[in-house]
């Protein structure tokens, strides 16, 4: 009789702890977790007149999120036929590039990797291209628009 009911109570304890998991699981799942969708933002970075007429320049973003300063920079390219922002992240594992002019090219520190001055790959190991940020010129402003 002890046997018997040893044998009931292990099944009883691995039913629940399955529910448990189970339930467990299911929540994980379903749950409709609140994910903050980050919205665009334009910052403004400089005058126009302070454009670049051919060339790359590195431009600071200062904004505040969360009630912290954020300090955050931006290359503005100018190609003679282009107006472009690019961000400074590395696509390989996400250091910070700065331009080196005398090669004319973006080079990462880390890795070796090396970027043209339109921000694709030149050499090294990233596998993609600077990402583009978006920009606008108005009034007299120049704006990156970056995700808050």
């Amino acid at each position: 009789m002890v046997r018997r009911t040893f044998l009931k109570n292990i099944i009883k304890l691995f039913f629940l702890f399955l529910s448990v998991v189970s339930v467990t699981i299911f929540s994980l799942f379903t749950y409709p977790w609140k994910i903050r969708k980050k919205e665009l933002v334009f910052h403004e970075v400089m005058d126009e007149e302070k454009l670049p007429v051919k060339g790359v320049r590195q431009v600071f973003i200062k904004y505040i999120r969360n009630d912290r300063p954020i300090n955050s920079k931006a290359f503005l390219v100018n190609t003679g036929k282009e107006l472009f922002a690019l961000s400074p992240v590395c696509t390989h594992l996400g250091c910070l590039v700065s331009w080196h002019r005398p090669k004319g090219k973006f080079l990462c520190p880390c890795h070796g990797g090396q970027y043209n001055m339109e921000g694709g790959v030149a050499d090294g190991p990233p596998p993609a291209p600077l990402k583009r940020l978006p920009l606008k010129v108005e009034k007299g402003k120049v704006y990156i628009g970056l995700r808050v």
